[in-house]
C-alpha cells in the first residue's frame, strides 16, 4: 500500500513528552502512515497500518491504527512503542489516553535499550502501566523487574515518577553495610523535594547490634547563597544521646562582600569515628565569617568555638581557645615610584577559654621596592614596621606565671633579596638556574612571644619557609634578630613538557635564638639544608620530593615523597613521609615514618579495582585501608567496599565495614 507524508502545523500538535506518556502540544510534529484521514471538522486524525510520529526535538513512536483527537487530549491505539530518551522506551500492545491519564496495556519499560549486544540490562514488564501527567507518576500493576529477560523480582504494584520529573518526593535505593562492631546497618533514604532548589533526603539506619541512627542532609541553593547541612541522632543501648550536626552556609553579598556561617558539633570525640562520619579531622570547628573585597583591599572578620576530639594537643605546639573575635584587613597601593609599593596591615584577635583570655591589636606597614638590573639581576629592598598591643586576663606566659594588663612591643624590620635567573634554551631542553639570597633583619627581642598558646606554634624548617616574611607560624611568634636566607634551583623544560626541578637551600641565624625547638631543623648559626626534586613528563609520571639534611652530617632528617604513576583509569599512587624526632620536654622520640598507597585498575570498560591504605611503618601496622569493586553501566551502577580503621580511642575500637550499593540510571542520569 502506498504510504504517505502528513506534517501538520498551528491547530494539531501531537507527540509522547520528553520521558512521559503524555501529549503534547506546543511544536510541530511529522506522522508517516500507510494510510492517515484526517476529519477537519473534529480536528482528528486517524492511522491505518504502520505509523510513525516524531516530534521536533527527534522523539518518535510507531503504532497501527491509531486515532489522535483535537490537539492531542485523546490518543489511542496497538502495537505501540514510544522512545522517550536514547535507550528509553515503553512498549504495549494497546495503549490510551483520556485527559490526564494514558494506559498502557502489556506494556514493557526499559531504560537499557542497546546498551548491551546480548539484550536489555533491565526491564519492566506489567500488565498495565497508567500514567498520571497531573501527578507525573507512572503506576505500575503486577510489574516483574528483569534482568537480561531474566524474571530476578515481583512486586504486586509499583509506582515511580515519570523519568522526566528531575526531582520527585519518595524512596531512594537502600544500601547497606555491616560492621564487626555493631552488625549489620541498612541505610533506607527517602528523598523530599520541596523546590526545583530546595531539597532533603531522610535516612533511616537499621543496625543489627545498636540502636537505629536517624540522619538529615538538607540542601537549598538561593539566588546568591547556598546552604548545606548534615546530621545524625541515635539513642545507643547504653543509653547516651549521640548525635552530630555539620552546617555550612555561603552568602553572597553583592560583588564586593561574601559571608560564610559553619557548624561542626558532635556529641562526644568518638561518635563520627565510630558512626562512620569521621574524615580524619582534629578538631570541630564552628563559626561564621565576614569578607570584603576590594580591587588592592581585603579585609575579613571571623570567630571560632572549637570542640577537640584528639586526647591532647601538647603544652606548646597548637593554638587553645576560642577565638573572638578574628579580624585582618590588608590594602596595598597601587606603585608610589617605579614598581615600589606599600601593603597596610591591621589585626584584631581575642582568644578565651579556660578561665584565660587575651586579647591583642596589631597594626604594620611595609614598603617593597622591587629593581630589574643590568644582566638581568633582581634585586628587592623592603622595611616594615609593626606594633603590637596585648590585653591578657589570667593568661600564662612563656617566661613563667599568670598575668593580667597590658603588654606593648615596637617591632622594626626589613629585607633585602637578591635572585640571578640565567636561562639556557636550546630546541630540545630549556634551563634555568637561579642563586637567591635574602638577609632579614629584625629587633632582638628576649622572648619570641608573651603567651603560650595564642595563635601561634612553632615551625619545621622546608624549602617553602626560606625567603618568607616570618617564618613562624602565626603573629604572635616572633623571629629574633637578623638571619639569611640562601639557595639555588635548577629547573629544565623539554619541547615535549617533560619538566625537571632541584633546589637547595639553607638559613643561617646572626643571632643566638632565645629557644630552638629540637625537630624544627633551625640551630644558632646555620641550619638544616632543605631542598626539593621533581620530574613530570605530563603524561603517566608525576613525581617530587621534599627533603632536609643535617647541616653537620647530611645526614637525612625529613623526607616527604608523593608520586603519581599511570592514567586516570590504571594508576598507582604512593606518598610517604618520614621525619626524625628527637625527643625534648614536648615532644616524643617517635620516629615518623607513614606511607599512603592508592591503586586503581580498569579491569573492563566497566569493571574497576580500587584501593587506598595509610601504612605506619614504625609500627608495622596499617592506620586505615579501603577497597572495592565498581561496576559502571550504563543503565545501573554497584560497588562493593570495605572499610578498615585500626583506630583507639576511649570507647571507639577500629572497624571493619563493608558496603554495598547498587542504582539505576535512566537515559545517563543516575538514581
Amino acid at each position: 500500500m502506498k504510504r504517505y507524508l502528513f506534517i501538520i502545523f498551528a491547530n494539531i500538535f501531537m507527540c509522547a513528552s520528553s520521558y512521559a506518556l503524555s501529549i503534547n502540544t506546543d511544536e510541530p510534529r511529522t506522522i508517516v502512515a500507510d494510510k492517515i484521514v484526517y476529519d477537519v471538522k473534529s480536528e482528528t486524525i486517524k492511522t491505518s497500518g504502520d505509523t510513525e510520529i516524531t516530534n521536533k526535538s527527534g522523539q518518535r513512536m510507531t503504532l497501527t491504527d491509531s486515532y489522535i483527537s483535537s490537539k492531542g487530549s485523546e490518543l489511542s491505539g496497538d502495537e505501540i512503542k514510544l522512545w522517550l530518551g536514547n535507550h528509553v522506551y515503553v512498549e504495549s500492545d494497546n495503549i490510551t489516553r483520556r485527559g490526564d491519564l494514558t494506559i498502557a496495556r502489556n506494556a514493557t519499560f526499559t531504560a537499557c535499550d542497546d546498551c548491551d549486544s546480548y539484550g536489555d540490562a533491565w526491564e519492566i514488564t506489567t500488565y498495565k502501566i497508567v500514567h498520571d501527567m497531573q501527578e507525573r507518576i507512572l503506576y505500575f500493576y503486577n510489574p516483574v523487574m528483569r534482568a537480561y529477560d531474566i524474571p530476578i523480582l515481583w512486586l504486586p504494584y509499583f509506582e515511580m515518577p515519570d523519568p522526566g520529573v528531575k526531582y520527585k518526593t519518595g524512596f531512594l535505593m537502600p544500601d547497606f553495610e555491616s560492621t564487626n562492631k555493631m552488625g549489620t546497618q541498612i541505610n533506607v533514604p527517602f528523598y523530599i523535594s520541596l523546590s526545583d532548589t530546595h531539597d532533603m533526603t531522610v535516612t533511616l539506619s537499621y543496625l543489627t547490634q545498636e540502636n537505629p541512627l536517624f540522619q538529615l542532609e538538607h540542601r537549598l541553593n538561593a539566588q546568591h547563597s547556598e546552604y548545606r547541612t548534615s546530621a545524625s541522632f541515635t539513642h545507643n543501648r547504653a543509653g547516651a544521646d549521640r548525635w552530630h550536626i555539620f552546617n555550612d552556609d555561603i552568602i553572597e553579598l553583592g560583588e564586593y562582600a561574601r559571608a560564610t556561617i559553619f557548624l561542626e558539633r558532635a556529641s562526644d570525640r568518638t561518635y563520627l569515628q565510630k558512626y562512620g562520619f569521621y574524615n580524619d579531622q582534629p578538631y570541630l570547628d564552628s563559626g561564621a565569617k565576614l569578607e570584603l573585597f576590594g580591587q588592592s583591599s581585603y579585609v575579613v572578620a571571623d570567630a571560632h568555638i572549637f570542640q577537640e576530639l584528639r586526647e591532647s594537643t601538647g603544652v606548646h605546639s597548637a593554638p587553645d581557645g576560642d577565638i573572638l573575635p578574628n579580624i585582618r584587613a590588608v590594602h596595598q597601593t597601587a606603585p608610589l615610584f617605579g614598581e615600589t609599593y606599600a601593603t597596610f596591615g591591621a589585626d584584631v584577635l581575642g582568644i578565651s577559654g579556660d578561665g584565660t583570655a587575651a586579647q591583642r591589636l596589631i597594626g604594620d606597614a611595609r614598603l617593597t621596592t622591587p629593581w630589574t638590573l643590568w644582566g638581568g639581576n633582581r634585586l628587592t629592598a623592603s622595611v616594615s614596621a609593626r606594633y603590637d598591643v596585648y590585653h591578657f586576663d589570667k593568661t600564662p606566659l612563656v617566661d613563667g606565671g599568670i598575668y593580667s594588663g597590658f603588654k606593648n612591643r615596637f617591632l622594626p624590620s626589613g629585607y633585602l633579596e637578591w635572585g640571578l635567573p640565567m636561562f639556557r634554551p636550546s630546541s630540545k631542553w630549556t634551563q634555568i638556574i637561579e642563586p637567591r639570597a635574602r638577609i632579614t633583619f629584625m629587633r632582638h627581642l628576649d622572648a619570641e612571644e608573651f603567651a603560650l598558646n595564642n595563635d601561634s606554634a612553632g615551625t619545621i624548617l622546608t624549602d617553602s619557609t626560606l625567603f618568607s616574611d616570618n617564618r613562624l607560624a602565626g603573629l604572635d611568634l616572633w623571629e629574633n634578630g637578623t638571619y639569611a636566607d640562601y639557595g639555588a634551583r635548577w629547573a629544565a623544560f623539554s619541547a615535549d613538557g617533560d619538566t625537571v626541578e632541584v633546589f637547595l637551600g639553607q638559613s643561617y641565624d646572626f643571632t643566638e635564638r632565645p629557644s630552638i625547638d629540637l625537630n624544627s631543623g633551625f640551630h644558632n648559626g646555620a641550619s638544616d639544608y632543605v631542598g626539593r626534586i621533581s620530574y613530570n613528563n605530563m603524561k603517566w609520571l608525576n613525581i617530587a620530593s621534599r627533603f632536609r639534611l643535617n647541616q653537620e652530617d647530611f645526614s637525612l632528617r625529613h623526607m616527604e615523597t608523593t608520586a603519581n604513576i599511570g592514567t586516570a583509569r590504571n594508576f598507582l599512587n604512593v606518598g610517604h613521609i618520614w621525619s626524625q624526632h628527637l625527643s625534648d620536654e614536648f615532644t616524643e622520640n617517635i620516629d615518623i615514618n607513614e606511607a599512603v598507597i592508592g591503586a586503581g585498575v580498569q579491569i573492563t570498560n566497566r569493571w574497576a579495582l580500587r584501593w587506598n591504605a595509610i601504612y605506619n611503618m614504625e609500627l608495622g601496622a596499617f592506620q586505615r585501608h579501603t577497597g572495592g569493586f565498581f561496576y559502571n553501566h550504563p543503565c545501573y551502577y554497584l560497588s562493593v567496599e570495605y572499610r578498615r580503621d585500626n583506630a583507639i580511642k576511649e570507647d571507639y575500637v577500629g572497624t571493619t565495614t563493608f558496603q554495598f550499593r547498587f542504582g539505576m540510571a535512566i537515559d545517563g542520569q543516575q538514581y
